[in-house]
């Protein structure tokens, strides 16, 4: 590509980055600015002006995805030959290709767990630990090793730090050196252990460390906000004394202090390179006015805050929006979480009705155990879920055993076979030999988590036949191959469940904050200065994540009918207009028993609160008797089979399992009574309401629906 053509498109600031092509460079980029476009458009305006040969840059990120990102936005910039690559990535390539010449023997084998090493030191050193305890103490170990704590200064470093370790620090430190004679016993080398023998390596071998410095001599470090102490160890042993080096961050979201990453190498970079060029990327391009405004508004105590220094202030980012207004930011107060989470389902099942597609919706939460009364609210709406932060995509048995079929019907000319079907049902085909119906499976659970897995392959073939009508299957075939070596798995339709930490460098059209009370966020161990500043961050990230809609809630206590001692978090002082409190129209008063001051909705048998989603949306007890008319029943899953088949979506849509049951224990007689039901909602009700009634009746329904809403 021409040098000229590469900068048309770029703002003043990005193109600022761009012609920049000499380090150092430091570039302060705030969310949603277009930084990753501002670097590679840098590189690839280096490679074509000369400045720098392809094959002698090294760009550096934290994911895998982010690494294939930027090498197919340079392909397509003119600048294959670029390397970029994750810390980890490099140095383990490094390392491999260097070990038989100044090492020798046999390598080390790569573990990707410590837990079932940290359970063998822990049982040497006579200490009962459960997989919880031994998953947080492998945690610290980790924190230990990437800070350059050793085993017999742990103690010290905890203490100097304010850190709370997952055990009495005394054991800790024990099974921390255990580890670590186990590990060089068994000739084991883990994530940390390449970064920290790559820099050894290059330090004690002065021809490695030439040889390294002369195949890559220009550097681009992304997220240099989450540099951790061995990171930087590492790249100091790239670089040498040289300094052609442009560093990418964010001050904003440091978020990662708890893991050893440290905002100070961002914030102290003009220190260490006084002739540094400094470019501020400001230009927010991905959220409305609204919400840029809240951003700033959160964000802008935490500059002023004492904890943060001179270099601090003058790394200030206040982003400016680009975008056309939307709507403003919503503040919903709640009475308890259950309330709180079926109302945040009704929101976003609203949001779908007017268009927004599910995977661009996303409850975001502080810590990870609030997912599940989200989880049992939109599966009582009919509404599915993605969590983020569970088990890798291509790593779930059912994913690796689609990708075995396909990759057998391509060696096999399956294309040849149906030849005239076209990609997408060429896929079909083959992934109904794994199990894979064009219908959903009733209910939540295993089936139809496998079910879902196949489907986003099903759905990833069609946007790959979209993209280039061309591909058949071996073209398919490699680009899952592709995704799977990036960890780049398919949008899956439903609503993203995450916590704020998993949903950095994520956007969505709609954001759902949820959660937001004293002792969640700050969290109750956020205790000093810096520690609540960091909770701060984390709250601007989640804010920053939303393009157009986004909604802030809190709950005044846990459970329904519980005390109502708690606080919205301290970060909303001052921003809040006044909260709004939901009022559940007549056609919902389900929803106002489970979350109003009259309490948790009683069991309609044995009158017990009922807090489960099921139990709710049945009316009583799981296990109180209840008649039911099961000639209904096989009714009304005849008809809601026919419907969902004519409008082409899963059954569940139109009514789940347990509103088909309730609705066949209570038999309605009348819309109101109808709309008591968990799970019949007003635009349910509306398309609906008269087919059911019909069916309670005994009568033969249209399986048209009514108008939508």
């Amino acid at each position: 590509m021409d040098a000229d053509a590469i900068l048309d498109g770029l703002d003043p600031e990005q193109r600022a980055v761009a012609e920049a092509v000499r380090g150092p460079v430091c570039v302060l980029a705030g969310a949603g600015t277009g930084k990753t476009r501002a670097i590679t458009h840098r590189i690839a305006y280096a490679t074509a002006t000369g400045a720098v040969a392809p094959q002698r840059v090294l760009a550096v990120t934290f994911t895998t995805r982010a690494a294939g990102e930027l090498r197919g936005r340079l392909r397509r910039l003119g600048a294959p030959g670029v390397q970029a690559r994750t810390f980890h990535a490099a140095a383990l390539r490094q390392l491999t290709y260097f070990w038989p010449k100044v090492i020798g023997g046999e390598p080390p084998k790569i573990i990707e767990s410590k837990i079932g090493l940290v359970a063998d030191a822990a049982r040497a050193c006579r200490l009962s630990y459960g997989r919880t305890e031994l998953r947080d103490v492998a945690a610290e170990i980790e924190w230990a090793k990437v800070t350059q704590h050793r085993p017999e200064d742990y103690a010290a470093a905890v203490a100097r730090t304010g850190r709370r370790p997952p055990a009495d620090v005394v054991d800790v430190a024990r099974v921390y050196a255990m580890y670590e004679t186990l590990r060089r016993e068994r000739n084991l080398l883990d994530f940390e252990g390449i970064l920290e023998l790559t820099a050894a390596v290059l330090t004690e071998y002065p021809e490695v460390a030439r040889e390294v410095r002369d195949q890559y001599r220009y550097f681009v470090v992304d997220e240099f906000q989450d540099v951790n102490p061995l990171q930087k160890l590492l790249l100091d042993a790239w670089l040498g004394d040289r300094d052609e080096l442009c560093v990418v961050g964010d001050p904003n979201q440091t978020i990662y202090s708890f893991t050893g990453a440290t905002t100070q190498y961002l914030l102290d970079f003009t220190r260490a390179h006084p002739n540094a060029t400094v470019v501020k990327l400001v230009r927010d391009y991905r959220s409305t006015p609204q919400v840029v405004r809240l951003a700033n508004a959160v964000i802008g105590p935490a500059w002023d805050a004492e904890t943060r220094g001179e270099a601090a202030r003058r790394h200030r980012l206040e982003l400016v929006a680009q975008r056309p207004d939307g709507p403003e930011p919503v503040y919903v107060e709640y009475d308890d979480e259950v309330a709180e989470a079926d109302d945040i389902a009704r929101r976003a099942r609203k949001l779908i009705d007017e268009g927004v597609p599910a995977s661009q919706i996303a409850v975001l939460y502080r810590i990870n155990a609030q997912s599940e009364n989200f989880e049992a609210a939109f599966a009582a709406a009919g509404v599915p879920v993605v969590l983020r932060g569970a088990e890798r995509f291509f790593e779930r048995p059912e994913v690796r055993e689609a990708v075995v079929q396909l990759r057998g019907a391509a060696r096999a000319g399956a294309d040849a076979e149906t030849e005239g079907m076209g990609l997408i049902a060429t896929v079909r085909h083959v992934l109904s030999g794994v199990g894979f119906t064009d219908q959903a499976p009733e209910g939540t659970g295993a089936a139809r988590a496998r079910w879902e897995s196949l489907q986003a392959l099903a759905q990833l073939a069609e946007d790959v036949a979209i993209a280039d009508p061309r591909a058949g299957l071996p073209e398919f075939v490699a680009e899952l191959e592709e995704r799977a070596a990036l960890q780049h798995a398919p949008t899956m339709e439903g609503v993203t469940l995450a916590s704020l930490h998993a949903a950095k460098g994520l956007e969505w059209d709609a954001v759902f904050l949820a959660g937001l009370t004293e002792g969640t966020l700050p969290i109750v161990y956020a205790e000093t200065p810096e520690q609540i500043e960091e909770e701060r961050r984390l709250l601007y990230v989640g804010v920053t994540r939303a393009r157009e809609h986004l909604t802030l809630s809190w709950s005044l206590s846990r459970t329904p009918g519980g005390r109502k001692n708690r606080r919205p978090s301290r970060f909303l002082a001052g921003l809040t207009p006044r909260a709004s409190t939901p009022s559940p129209a007549p056609a919902d008063r389900s929803r106002r028993r489970t979350g109003g001051k009259a309490g948790p909705q009683p069991c309609r048998v044995c009158g017990r609160p009922l807090t489960a989603a099921l139990e709710r949306k049945l009316g009583r007890c799981a296990d109180c008797p209840a008649e039911i008319n099961e000639e209904l029943l096989l009714g009304l899953k005849e008809w809601r089979s026919a419907v969902a088949g004519d409008q082409r979506i899963p059954a569940y849509v139109v009514f789940t399992d347990a509103t088909l049951q309730a609705i066949a224990e209570r038999c309605p007689e009348t819309m109101e009574e109808l709309a008591q039901i968990s799970g019949v909602g007003a635009a349910k009700l509306k398309r609906y309401g008269a087919a059911v009634l019909a069916l309670c009746r005994g009568e033969t329904p249209d399986t048209s629906p009514g108008l939508p809403d």
